[in-house]
């Protein structure tokens, strides 16, 4: 059964950083990609960025293009998303995906497992 866990989320001045981790385990996920998506009050939950764990090729949402960084361990089975010049606008509900690789990876649909979500929140 796959599982993913997130963590680091946390409270931090808008300018400042933040480091997201998700581990991940109960399959082997050479095909996989892995992404991150976010979700405020009111609004629909929205792709941040994707990483392909067998290549490392990662694609980005525009609106956190340049400041945010997505990497993967192999060895760990850990996904991390680093969170550079945050905006209030970042404050949101931060989830980890899985899903087998299968094109552009920024939509939800193409996810198949989801963690629980990691609250960031970013004050002004």
């Amino acid at each position: 059964q796959v599982r993913l866990v997130e963590s680091g989320g946390g409270l931090v001045q808008a300018g400042g950083s933040l480091g997201l981790s998700c581990a991940a385990s109960g399959r082997t996920f050479s095909t996989y990609a892995f992404g991150w998506f976010r979700q405020s009050p009111r609004k629909e939950r929205e792709f941040v960025a994707t990483v392909n764990w067998s290549d490392g090729s990662t694609y980005y949402a525009d609106s956190v293009k340049g400041r945010f960084t997505i990497s993967r361990d192999n060895a760990k089975k850990t996904v991390y998303l680093r969170m550079n010049s945050l905006k209030s606008d970042d404050t949101a509900v931060y989830y980890c995906a899985a899903g087998p690789a299968r094109g552009l990876m920024a939509m939800r649909s193409r996810y198949d497992y989801w963690g629980q979500g990691t609250q960031v929140t970013v004050s002004s």
